[in-house]
């Protein structure tokens, strides 16, 4: 199944379903189960900008330079496609899926993400891939600046043991080494950072639904989601 312009569709209606939340929190599990469980496409938007902080280290282009980086989206041939439980990310058709899950791009998504220039920029290309609905679309901030109309919203959180606990073992099943004292003090760092940012930082929409997974299996926090988007649609 791939991302695309999306045909009209009877039956149930097709809605955008937004999750949003810290790193580690689980969304990209959840969001990439819920997706194939109710049968909608999947918009990975933090993969968008971990592409920009690949895009840019590639150029030579600074996480800081606000134009630099924006100009970078200019043309960007993008796509997801979402094979055997794997959203893979093309660009200009070739597969940086595992180029952009690094600790470092991590951190270059986290810097470029704050830049005005480069949300403005990137705004438009989100909008676009999930105009059609039918779409659930992960992030932090998707149902408050992305898709504030969105007709499912969640915001996912899990305690900072927990969400530390599974970044590492992310790592370590990608060959990568990782401590988790200093996995665990990234990700404060960074949820300082983009809690705190003055252009769309991460918050809770007031018509969101909280869901705490600490504690919960992917498909349990997926079956409580599913539950809501399904009495929606």
């Amino acid at each position: 199944m791939s991302l695309s312009a999306g045909q009209a569709a009877f039956g149930p209606r097709r809605l955008v379903v937004a999750i949003d939340g810290p790193a580690g929190a689980g969304k990209s599990t959840t969001a990439r189960l819920l997706a194939a469980r109710l049968g909608y496409d999947l918009l990975d938007t933090g993969a968008i900008y971990r592409v920009m902080a690949l895009l840019s280290k590639r150029a030579g282009v600074a996480w800081d330079d606000g134009p630099g980086v924006a100009g970078l989206a200019a043309g960007l041939d993008l796509k997801f496609h979402l094979e055997g439980g794997v959203n893979r990310v093309l660009v200009g058709g070739a597969d940086v899926t595992t180029d952009i899950r690094t600790p470092d791009m991590s951190d270059g998504a986290s810097r470029v993400s704050a830049l005005p220039e480069v949300r403005a920029a990137l705004l438009d290309i989100q909008r676009r891939l999930g105009a059609q609905g039918g779409v659930v679309v992960e992030g932090r901030d998707i149902g408050t600046v992305v898709f504030p109309d969105a007709g499912a919203k969640f915001f996912l959180t899990a305690n900072a043991d927990e969400r530390a606990r599974r970044r590492v073992a992310e790592l370590q099943a990608a060959g990568r080494p990782a401590d988790f004292a200093t996995t665990r003090a990234e990700m404060q760092q960074r949820d300082e950072r983009d809690s705190t940012r003055s252009v769309a930082p991460l918050k809770e929409a007031d018509d969101a639904v909280a869901v705490d997974s600490s504690g919960l299996t992917p498909d349990e926090v997926v079956a409580k989601m599913a539950a809501i988007v399904e009495a929606r649609a």
